[in-house]
């Protein structure tokens, strides 16, 4: 077996970050420091002596007002929130969670904890105390304040997520960025390994790992983890399965060569979860991307037109693939050495997830055949040789159902 075309991964590339666990400590991890913040500062503020002074009383009745204000305004907005999620999933996809997952929830949620903490601790380290300095009831503003702020923001946020055309720009945005992580430019590959793109023959396979656990999907693979490992027993570490498919108990989850590495250090670098996400799947953005367009052509919905726009973003996608070079890809060592091997989607993959499921479905609407016709054209001026014969083949299919069904739909307008 030959090794594919390398590349080096830094800390700036994003194919190589298990993002998910890192989020959920980083969630975790900002709502137990907010807390501790507030707490520290709710007893250390009304202790101080010098500067200008208020009375406790007003001090307090402030802090009463900031905390049940912000409890309320985050306790209304949360539930609004939830419906947003509720429409958002039963109008485009169950599999979008865009919102449930960005960052400025939990950071909300985080700050309405500390201004919680805070001014139940001030008030009560308050005490029996006749004046309190004015950074007590100043700095209770300020978080509430700050506060308001988040919830506009998020506010914002959600009204954008029921929003069609935000959601498939947001989509087809992510799918990108995993895209040129996982599929780096020539230029970038050649500048990071020399003779990359030189086919070089793995080691002779030592032994296999296969999945242990219970069935789930491969949300995220830890790369770098992987490389350290594989560098230290000498090994290649090739990967047999993509990111984002389902792992079964028994199924072959790695090979390694050359030399030996345990079972349960290359299953630790595994991050197993029940639902995909963006990070390292190539294919998601698809996915998401042509459960939209089908649900749009269901026909309890019948709405062709959300189905073009959804081509439109496919087709964003799709062109800057057809000259990149796609397959599996190896990552190599600082020294050069290859010590790990992705399975990553080919071109076919791409044309079935993105393409076929929602062009089958649209057999009946001319207004999608004939711009998936067009995507199917652009696509291929901007594909190689080898590629063509994919697209000429769907191209054929279109045709011929344009030709049967719909014929006007052939004739170009004449006015163009």
């Amino acid at each position: 077996m030959d090794a594919p075309p390398t590349m080096m991964l830094g800390p700036d590339r994003s194919a190589e970050r298990v993002v998910r666990p890192r989020r959920a400590l980083r969630a975790g991890a900002s709502q137990v420091f907010a807390a501790a913040l507030g707490f520290v500062l709710g007893l250390l503020l009304p202790g101080i002596d010098g500067g200008y002074q208020v009375a406790a009383q007003r001090a307090v009745d402030v802090l009463k007002v900031v905390g049940l204000g912000v409890l309320s305004v985050a306790t209304l907005i949360f539930s609004v929130l939830f419906l947003v999620v509720q429409w958002a999933a039963g109008n485009f996809s169950h599999r979008l969670v865009l919102f449930r997952t960005d960052p400025v929830v939990w950071r909300l949620f985080a700050l309405v904890v500390g201004v919680l903490a805070f001014s139940v601790t001030a008030t009560l380290a308050t005490g029996s105390r006749r004046t309190v300095s004015v950074a007590v009831p100043a700095l209770a503003l300020v978080l509430a304040a700050t506060a308001l702020v988040q919830v506009r923001r998020l506010q914002l946020r959600a009204l954008k997520s029921i929003q069609l055309a935000h959601v498939l720009a947001d989509v087809r945005d992510r799918g990108r960025e995993v895209l040129r992580a996982m599929y780096p430019s020539p230029d970038d590959t050649d500048d990071a390994v020399p003779d990359a793109h030189e086919a070089r023959a793995l080691p002779e396979v030592t032994s296999t790992v296969v999945w242990a656990g219970d069935s789930v999907l491969l949300a995220q693979v830890d790369w770098l983890r992987l490389v350290r490992v594989a560098t230290g027993a000498d090994a290649v570490v090739v990967v047999k399965v993509p990111v984002g498919s389902t792992l079964h108990p028994g199924d072959l989850v790695a090979e390694v060569r050359g030399g030996r590495v345990p079972d349960a250090v290359v299953l630790r670098a595994v991050v197993g979860e029940i639902e995909r996400t963006f990070h390292q799947d190539p294919t998601f953005a698809f996915r998401l991307l042509a459960d939209i367009g089908l649900r749009a052509l269901s026909p309890a919905i019948n709405d062709p037109a959300t189905a073009v726009q959804v081509l439109d973003a496919v087709e964003g996608l799709l062109r800057p693939l057809a000259a990149a070079e796609l397959g599996d890809r190896s990552i190599a060592d600082a020294t050069g050495a290859v010590r790990v091997v992705m399975c990553l989607p080919a071109w076919e993959e791409f044309l079935r997830v993105g393409f076929d499921d929602l062009c089958r479905a649209a057999s009946d609407q001319p207004m999608v055949l004939s711009r998936a016709r067009h995507l199917l054209l652009r696509v291929r001026e901007a594909a190689p040789e080898g590629r063509r014969p994919a697209m000429e083949e769907r191209l054929a299919w279109v045709d011929q159902e344009l030709a049967d069904r719909h014929p006007a739909f052939l004739r170009e307008p004449t006015d163009r």
